[in-house]
């Protein structure tokens, strides 16, 4: 399975998400410190929020096999920048959570999401746990394996390791 690394703004449902994918009944906790363990690195919603400890997200990304965007569905505001996608060198991924909120704006979310670069958007409700298998799927499907060769020819032509090699013409 692979190591999923969340980022987002403080109540975007971070911790929630991690307890929904361990199977594990929700209950309120504040992130006060980066944990990790053996399926996913939940940070404190303040790294993305401010630029003073938005660098330990970069940091923290290199731990990840695949790195998640979450935000929720009733957010006011974006913090994630187009381009997001730039400073990440794992796969990218939106999540989008609290999509029964009254107040969701789900194809605004989607936007941002697609803006900052994420390849896949997921839809989630923790409480539910619709979604919850779509996105467990994706994290059980495996990384690609590449030979020593096919990595400096993805390198040369700019792709990362996870990209598809172009299709050749004859």
């Amino acid at each position: 399975m692979k190591k999923l690394f969340l980022m987002g703004r403080s109540e975007a449902g971070k911790t929630s998400l991690t307890q929904a994918l361990r199977g594990e009944e929700l209950h309120y906790v504040k992130t006060q410190y980066t944990s990790s363990g053996d399926d996913a690195i939940d940070s404190p919603g303040e790294y993305a929020e401010s630029k003073r400890f938005s660098v330990g997200l970069a940091c923290f990304s290199f731990e990840a096999d695949v790195v998640a965007v979450v935000q929720a569905a009733d957010e006011p505001y974006n913090l994630f920048s187009p381009s997001l996608r730039s400073f990440i060198l794992r796969p990218l991924i939106g999540i989008i959570t609290k999509i029964d909120s009254p107040c969701a704006n789900i194809p605004m979310v989607r936007q941002w999401l697609l803006n900052a670069g994420c390849e896949r958007i997921f839809l989630i409700n923790n409480v539910t746990r619709e979604g919850i298998g779509e996105l467990m799927e994706y994290l059980k499907e495996d990384l690609p394996r590449l030979t020593f060769e096919e990595a400096r020819m993805k390198q040369s032509l700019g792709l990362s390791e996870w990209d598809a090699f172009p299709e050749t013409t004859p």
